[in-house]
């Protein structure tokens, strides 16, 4: 087998020298540029000042032109110059990350990214992206405040995602040199199973211990454990999300709460891919809550009680999505 191409040997020591370096930086959702963090290089525009510049110096010393060298060197100082106030505008910059939101599988994580200047000047031009792409968000900076830009990016599946490497850059003012930084925040998405799309009625009732009564579900999918309202029934009864839904009132009943309970159950979810599984306790979790019904998830090693509300449909989508 020949020996790869010396270009290729070059691509994967720089890859693996990055990769190493990138590994030693800190987790941390808030980043403070420096001197320490913040780097600097010409860019092609930059080089090709620099190649112009040559030409004029060499020419300017062939030819003794008195206006040629003042031409270069005024050039060549703008140029300086722009290289100080291009680092001077990312260095004491304060990055913040937000703290992410959860998403479903297949949607966009957007990440939320505060920049804070404390500084008396306005900084001009600073972008964020993920690193490795260019897919850029940018944004001018107020003096003494902070703007807010957001990136993107698409889990590759559901579970508990660590957020990837950002980095952060400005051209400003002539676009000559590129100062950048590489950033590794701490925090994490928690990416939910996809619902299924035209999920199965809700399973039927188990009877609670000690009554042996099952309760079944309607054709429509609701729940059993729900009338008609009636004048006299308590407030905290009504199912406000139904009525918000379809306008008519209803009432939990009850009596029949007290004879059997709702449990989503991974082994009666019918398929027998996992994924498919959980997409559609997924889809039973969301229906239920729209009901506004009591509901417990039995998952393999992790049983959740029944109860309703955002914080039990959080809890239960957050299982799912680490089962």
């Amino acid at each position: 087998m020949p020996a790869p191409p010396w270009w290729a040997l070059r691509a994967r020591a720089g890859a693996r020298l990055r990769r190493w370096w990138h590994d030693r930086l800190p987790l941390s959702d808030s980043l403070t540029l420096t001197q320490r963090n913040v780097y600097i290089v010409p860019t092609r525009a930059g080089w090709m000042l620099a190649a112009t510049l040559g030409v004029l110096l060499i020419a300017s010393i062939n030819y003794q032109l008195n206006l040629g060298y003042l031409l270069t060197f005024l050039l060549a100082g703008c140029a300086a110059a722009g290289m100080v106030v291009c680092h001077h505008t990312l260095r004491g910059l304060t990055l913040h990350l937000l703290p992410p939101q959860p998403l479903f599988a297949g949607n966009l994580a957007t990440l939320d990214v505060k920049l804070v200047n404390a500084r008396r000047e306005a900084r001009h031009a600073i972008g964020v992206a993920l690193l490795d792409t260019d897919h850029w968000s940018f944004a001018d900076v107020p003096a003494q405040g902070d703007s807010t830009v957001q990136v993107s990016f698409k889990p590759a599946r559901r579970g508990l995602h660590r957020v990837p490497t950002l980095t952060a850059e400005t051209r400003f003012p002539l676009g000559t040199f590129r100062v950048w930084t590489v950033w590794r925040p701490a925090a994490r998405v928690l990416v939910y199973p996809t619902p299924e799309a035209q999920p199965p009625a809700l399973p039927p009732g188990e009877p609670r211990s000690g009554t042996g009564v099952a309760a079944g579900v309607r054709a429509s999918g609701e729940f059993d454990g729900v009338r008609g309202y009636q004048r006299g029934d308590p407030m905290k009864l009504v199912v406000w999300k139904k009525f918000a839904k379809s306008g008519e009132l209803v009432s939990r009943d009850t009596l029949h709460m007290q004879r059997q309970e709702l449990w989503l159950d991974f082994a009666r979810a019918g398929s027998v891919d996992t994924e498919a599984r959980l997409s559609r306790l997924t889809a039973w979790v969301l229906a239920a809550d729209a009901q506004g019904l009591d509901y417990g998830l039995r998952l393999p090693g992790v049983q959740i009680k029944p109860g309703s509300g955002a914080a039990h449909r959080l809890r239960c989508l957050e299982s799912l999505a680490k089962a």
